[in-house]
């Protein structure tokens, strides 16, 4: 890790509060449209709040690199409306009945609507990308909208099923650390930065992105509907198996105990075995335990893939991302 010292959270909010609070006004300009369902849904979803993590990652990317112009205001606003996108379809896939507490914009205004504006706001963030003029961010665009799609058909294909690590770990690239990744990039390229160096700002996107997933997973089993927003359990709910189930099918667990993983798994509710009953079936294999030095190892490795990153405030903030990530309660 560099001499640096760490920043805080404070520190990390005030040094990208004018550049976040551009990208909000970028985002709100940017998701109006003469059809109402449009900017309603784009609206409702804008102040349900989120942390805002991926552009920060632009941000911090491009300014760590000496960038500053207003590329990095109008891609931010790109990656968040991918983003946002990628929630209102997740919604609707999973029949989600609640999003951060408030309830879903599937329920609000029902499925149909809510897919075309999922797809409205992939467009409108191309549409934007495009007054950048770079074909390598075109490029970066449509090679994670090809990836997040797969990895959502790919999860719709395995749901209810037992699945291994390894197609544990491409979901989540898919899925989440991709974005992460690409978020990462953009501020390179922005920066005018060489190869090499784009790939190591995307390493360690992908490796924050993959962290963040796990730790992700690891909260749905283990926080509360309070702190959480929406119900405990909801990814075996839903046919999903994340790490730590994963490693109690494949590590030590009784028969019995497999039985009562794949039951829900297979049923799709806690009918015949209880959240609390799982819980403890992980806990007792060391499982939550097993997918958080998962989640630790790969925020280290983010942070080792700053290396060459020259030393500013801006990789200071980088720094302190993966601890977050991996320390956050919901």
């Amino acid at each position: 890790m560099s001499t640096v010292a760490t920043a805080t959270a404070k520190e990390v909010f005030d040094l990208l509060h004018d550049d976040l609070v551009a990208i909000e006004r970028e985002f709100g300009a940017d998701a109006v449209s003469s059809v109402a369902a449009i900017t309603e849904i784009s609206d409702y979803l804008r102040e349900g709040g989120g942390k805002r993590i991926r552009p920060s990652l632009l941000l911090l990317a491009a300014r760590s690199l000496g960038y500053s112009d207003r590329g990095m205001i109008r891609l931010g606003a790109v990656v968040e409306m991918v983003h946002t996108a990628t929630l209102v379809h997740d919604d609707i896939i999973d029949a989600a009945d609640t999003r951060r507490g408030r309830p879903s914009t599937n329920r609000a205004w029902g499925n149909g609507k809510c897919v075309l504006v999922g797809d409205w706001l992939y467009m409108q963030a191309f549409r934007v990308a495009l007054e950048e003029r770079n074909f390598r961010v075109l490029e970066l665009l449509i090679g994670l909208t090809q990836q997040m799609v797969e990895g959502e058909l790919l999860q719709m294909e395995r749901l209810g099923k037992p699945i291994s690590e390894g197609e544990y770990h491409d979901l989540i690239y898919r899925k989440t650390a991709c974005l992460f990744e690409v978020s990462m990039r953009l501020g390179a390229v922005l920066a005018g930065a060489d190869r090499a160096v784009e790939d190591a700002m995307g390493d360690y996107g992908r490796n924050l992105g993959l962290a963040f997933q796990i730790v992700d997973d690891v909260l749905d089993l283990t926080a509360t509907e309070e702190v959480l927003g929406k119900p405990v359990a909801s990814d075996l709910r839903e046919g999903k198996a994340t790490l730590a189930v994963i490693h109690t099918l494949e590590n030590g667990s009784t028969p019995a105990e497999r039985l009562s993983i794949q039951t829900v798994l297979r049923d799709g509710n806690f009918d015949r075995v209880s959240p609390s009953e799982i819980l403890h079936i992980l806990n007792r294999n060391q499982s939550v335990n097993y997918a958080m030095q998962s989640a630790f190892g790969y925020s280290a490795a983010a942070q080792a893939a700053l290396a060459g990153v020259p030393d500013s405030e801006y990789k200071r903030a980088l720094q302190w991302m993966p601890e977050f990530v991996v320390a956050r309660e919901k």
